[in-house]
């Protein structure tokens, strides 16, 4: 496999290749919105993103800031994440439309990544919109880290097929 080439960032951008691994969690700045079957199903201006190396951003919104009566829990469904700590998940229900296990949160996470315990994490593919401020996100390819893109940030990005192994 050729090395990774890096797009280099131009100004108000940042490379996905200089976020930390270790991943690090800081506070957002910019208002989050979801929007699911024509429905507001979150907003806040209290999220956290966690940034790592060659991903996008993952965006986590307190549980106070999500219409909770819209998601369903997903029995029997979670995952590990070494940095995080064990994964719930939650499906979403707006009228007759389901999207299954799209959203993710961390009950119990590592002290490290206390300020996101129990905070909610959406894959912006299985949502109708998400937002950073105004802009509406791209979601990262592959749905495994759940990444929102905007065009604040430059990749290339993991996620994508042949990019396993980076």
């Amino acid at each position: 496999m050729p090395p990774v080439q890096p797009i280099q960032p131009v100004e108000d951008q940042e490379s996905v290749w200089d976020y930390p691994r270790p991943p690090r969690v800081e506070a957002v700045p910019e208002n989050l919105r979801i929007v699911f079957n024509g429905v507001e199903i979150a907003n806040t201006n209290q999220a956290y993103r966690v940034l790592e190396t060659s991903h996008p951003p993952t965006y986590y919104i307190p549980k106070q800031d999500v219409q909770m009566q819209f998601l369903q829990p997903v029995p029997g469904r979670s995952t590990y994440c070494e940095f995080k700590g064990q994964a719930s998940y939650y499906s979403v229900r707006v009228g007759d439309k389901v999207a299954d296990s799209c959203a993710w949160c961390y009950p119990s996470a590592t002290s490290r990544f206390a300020p996101i315990q129990d905070y909610l994490s959406f894959y912006a593919s299985k949502m109708d919109a998400c937002y950073v401020g105004d802009e509406k996100v791209q979601a990262q390819a592959g749905d495994f880290y759940g990444g929102w893109i905007t065009s604040k940030i430059v990749g290339p990005f993991k996620g994508g097929a042949g990019t396993w192994g980076w």
